[in-house]
């Protein structure tokens, strides 16, 4: 049997999961196994907690598979439990249970028998502490990142893993990005011969998501500005780290024969913020929120060295006007790539004309699509971000399915979310250099790459 296109030219993705399902055909991300390595009547259970706007997005990627069954949806939210309540019965499946009673509903939903795994959509600060929940109650989590906000929860994380036994994996879309992907695959061809610096960041003016409506956060306001501003105002530290240093991390092979050594950051004063305040109509210089002291410096950026002597520049920068940026380069002994959405450049020595780069969407790209991209990418579009979002969540499902270790495990979401924690103390003690814990206990020196490793798919 092989995957037919409907007549409209449009393959459905559920479709391809359950032609996948029923012929194995294709591999997708897990080494030496099939997609859909189970029989074509059986269903992998996931619940959701969660279910605001981000775990709604992975709900849509989940209804839209023949595999997965959802038995529980939890959040305190009404409004979400309805929106959710309303996906489901549009898809046609039966209505899940409800839990919602309290912040701790969650915990009463972990109890049940007929779940194989969870997604955790929530507020930052609850990250950890549901992760390490699902895992003592013998579920998958897949995290929604960053996956912890000081290094005693790092620990949590890989404690509760390794006295469990049971997997978490973090959600860290950005890694399955086509173009990221496609750089992925140049540096494990050696385009750039050995790499010695990488730089990447968040950089994306989030003013009007920390304040919604007008200036407003923390109670009455709407979506993250209910929760995420609160961080803004007491921590001055990188925030968000892994949408730039999870894909940088794969190419550097962190935790997996390479490993981050120590940190130093820098942050500028805080600014941004309070002139959203007095200059936002329903603002000014006399609302209550412009007497505020924000924390956290406009532009924070943190250099990181690894074992391999690499360095890594992250940059966290979302309180000033700009256009969005992840602002990804990689540059070894043979050339460079700068890259984003809004420049895709390229310079290889030999190759390229001497001191002028070349447009990576120029042949460089096609060229070195990654394999998973070229096989499912058609599957993927519409999922979400660009269709990373398929990826994914696929990956944690049939991490889940298959029962083994996911590709993003509990040990990259340690090493990558303690970048918030040791930037903070860096900070708060004159930029001074910060060493992070080796949370592999030194199995970083002979584990190998996993990752969309090529005859693996993820």
């Amino acid at each position: 049997m092989t995957i037919q296109k409907k007549s409209s030219g449009n393959i459905k993705r559920r479709d391809f999961v359950k032609a996948s399902v029923i012929t194995g055909l294709g591999l997708v991300m897990a080494p030496a196994y099939t997609f859909g390595r189970t029989s074509a009547n059986e269903k992998v259970r996931i619940a959701f907690i969660g279910v605001g706007g981000r775990g709604r997005s992975h709900l849509q990627n989940i209804l839209n598979r023949d595999d997965v069954l959802v038995p529980a949806i939890c959040d305190i939210d009404p409004d979400a439990i309805q929106k959710t309540l309303k996906m489901t019965k549009g898809a046609g499946i039966i209505k899940p249970d409800v839990y919602t009673d309290s912040e701790q509903a969650y915990l009463k939903m972990l109890e049940r028998e007929d779940l194989d795994g969870v997604i955790i959509a929530t507020p930052w600060l609850w990250h950890t502490k549901m992760t390490v929940d699902a895992m003592k109650a013998g579920k998958y989590a897949g995290v929604e990142v960053s996956a912890a906000n000081t290094i005693e929860e790092c620990w949590d994380l890989v404690n509760t893993h390794e006295a469990t036994g049971t997997h978490a994996m973090i959600l860290e879309n950005v890694c399955y990005r086509r173009d990221v992907m496609a750089v992925l695959n140049m540096v494990r061809q050696d385009v750039f011969g050995e790499l010695a610096h990488a730089r990447c960041g968040y950089r994306h003016d989030l003013r009007g998501v920390k304040f919604n409506p007008g200036v407003t956060f923390g109670e009455g306001a709407s979506g993250e500005a209910r929760w995420r501003t609160q961080h803004s105002l007491h921590r001055n530290a990188d925030l968000y780290p892994t949408h730039g240093v999870g894909p940088i991390a794969s190419m550097m092979d962190i935790n997996r024969g390479n490993r981050f050594v120590s940190l130093t950051s820098h942050a500028t004063r805080s600014r941004g913020l309070h002139n959203y305040i007095i200059n936002h109509p329903e603002g000014g210089k006399d609302h209550p929120n412009a007497k505020l002291s924000w924390e956290l410096g406009d532009v924070v950026t943190t250099q990181i060295n690894t074992a391999r002597d690499e360095t890594i520049l992250v940059t966290h920068d979302t309180n000033l006007p700009r256009p969005y940026s992840l602002n990804f380069e990689v540059q070894g002994e043979k050339g460079i790539a700068d890259f984003d959405y809004h420049t895709r450049r390229i310079y290889i020595e030999g190759i390229s004309e001497p001191h002028s780069w070349d447009n990576m969407n120029e042949g460089w790209l096609e060229k070195y699509d990654h394999p998973l991209w070229k096989r499912y990418g058609e599957f993927a579009a519409g999922s979400g971000h660009g269709g990373m979002d398929f990826f994914v969540d696929n990956a944690f499902v049939e991490s889940v399915k298959r029962k083994v270790s996911p590709p993003l495990d509990v040990y990259d979401a340690a090493a990558w979310s303690a970048i918030t924690p040791l930037s903070e103390r860096s900070l708060a003690e004159g930029n001074a250099v910060q060493y992070f814990p080796d949370f592999t206990r030194g199995k970083w020196i002979n584990n190998k790459p996993v990752f969309a490793t090529q005859g693996d798919e993820y």
